[in-house]
């Protein structure tokens, strides 16, 4: 959230990974690069579309449309896009909480409590 507070500060807001030419997203290639130099060559930007997407489908109850609202796809033929005005900013922040307590280690506590319980008389 602080990436994107700030990024909104900026003059170009509209994209979250803006590239060097004025009111246009990185390319493709700049995206491959990253990944290579993330040491995972072997992922794609689309696979990780695509997981999302299964994902939402498969393992949760969240409507499709919002999903793919949240992929930025068009969603609908011209009839349903000259109705549907609406972001579903809620729907798509909670889609995307989910999403992120999906992906983010779960991780375990090895902390035990300073005080115990007394016993039962």
């Amino acid at each position: 959230m602080a990436i994107l507070t700030a990024l909104n500060e900026t003059k170009d807001r509209k994209y979250v990974f803006p590239g060097t030419a004025r009111k246009t997203h990185i390319s493709n290639a700049t995206m491959a690069k990253a990944l290579s130099t993330a040491g995972a060559s072997d992922f794609t930007v689309h696979g990780f579309r695509s997981s999302f997407r299964d994902w939402v489908g498969e393992e949760t109850s969240f409507d499709g449309a919002i999903a793919e609202q949240a992929l930025a796809h068009i969603v609908g033929d011209a009839t349903v896009q000259a109705y549907r005005r609406g972001d579903a900013l809620a729907k798509r922040r909670k889609l995307m909480e989910a999403w992120a307590g999906y992906c983010l280690p779960k991780t375990k506590s090895n902390v035990l409590p300073m005080r115990r319980k007394p016993a039962a008389a």
